[in-house]
């Protein structure tokens, strides 16, 4: 499942976020890619001890989603990172490493790599990202403070930039069911008991839909 959650960073976050950045420590983005990688891989990270407080941000904004932790359904979500992509600054067809081993913490499996946009779509050119999908060759450039997130064994790509600043927020999620189509099922059955509460209260048809979504989380959670 693919999904794009507006608004996930307030306006008062994405402030402090850029204040963080603009005196922010980048390093080469290579440093933290596999070795296939590398070959295509241009772009900055940020490190020090600014990138702590960056991470902090992404990832409570995040955690409070309800969106994102009902698409995702997180056991454990990777330190964001934080990264930048000036002019002629890209990122090649690749695949995100299957698991990922943050210092001092257990092995993540990714089942869901999330992109937080932290730039008005008018600060560059080109930068889309680019994910090739079963429909074909889908293209995203979210407004500020927006993300995106879907499945981790995506071919995807970021476009050259040919002017501006392109940043954002990059992170992944082991999810507690590990099936991409599962979770679109769990997604569509709480959004479907949403608007059946909405609509009439704790109804029969309510709590046969909450029976519903509970059992197949049962069924297909690994915790």
């Amino acid at each position: 499942m693919l999904i794009a959650i507006a608004e996930v960073l307030t306006a008062e976050e994405l402030a402090e976020l850029d204040r963080i950045i603009e005196g922010g420590d980048f390093q080469a983005g290579t440093r933290t890619a596999g070795w296939h990688a590398k070959l295509v891989k241009n772009n900055e990270q940020m490190g020090g001890p600014q990138a702590a407080r960056a991470r902090d941000i992404v990832l409570a904004a995040l955690q409070r989603n309800a969106t994102f932790m009902t698409a995702a359904l997180p056991v454990r979500i990777m330190p964001p990172l934080i990264a930048r992509y000036g002019t002629d600054m890209t990122y090649g067809d690749h695949i995100d490493d299957p698991i990922m081993r943050p210092q001092g913490a257990p092995p993540v499996r990714t089942d869901v790599s999330t992109t937080v946009f932290l730039s008005d779509p008018d600060a560059y050119q080109g930068g889309e990202l680019v994910m090739e999908t079963p429909a074909g060759t889908q293209s995203f450039k979210l407004p500020r403070g927006a993300a995106i997130a879907y499945p981790s064994t995506t071919l995807h790509r970021v476009q050259p930039v040919t002017a501006g600043e392109r940043r954002v927020a990059v992170t992944w999620t082991q999810s507690m069911v590990r099936d991409p189509a599962h979770r679109e099922i769990l997604f569509d059955l709480e959004r479907s008991r949403r608007a059946v509460f909405e609509k009439d209260g704790k109804s029969a048809v309510f709590d046969l839909v909450t029976k519903s979504r509970a059992n197949l989380l049962r069924e297909w959670a690994e915790v």
